[in-house]
């Protein structure tokens, strides 16, 4: 794996992964929706930002509620 990659991978992983779910999820290129993000933030003065941290927290929100069981439910 190159530096290139191993960059890749942290920033991924520290940064959400708001681009690659919604790559993965619309089928859309994941370097061209950053480079959506990018060009966006700087046109309209960093509003793209607020989009992408509200995508981040639902996001976040989503894999947590995935991980638990509800314990109520009397299947397990």
């Amino acid at each position: 794996m190159g530096v290139i990659e191993k960059v890749k991978v942290f920033f991924e992983k520290r940064a959400f992964g708001v681009c690659t779910y919604l790559g993965e999820r619309m089928g859309i290129s994941i370097s061209s929706i950053r480079l959506f993000f990018i060009y966006a933030s700087f046109m309209t003065a960093g509003s793209p930002v607020i989009i992408y941290l509200i995508l981040a927290f639902w996001i976040n929100m989503r894999k947590h509620f995935r991980m638990h069981r509800n314990p109520f439910s009397w299947e397990w």
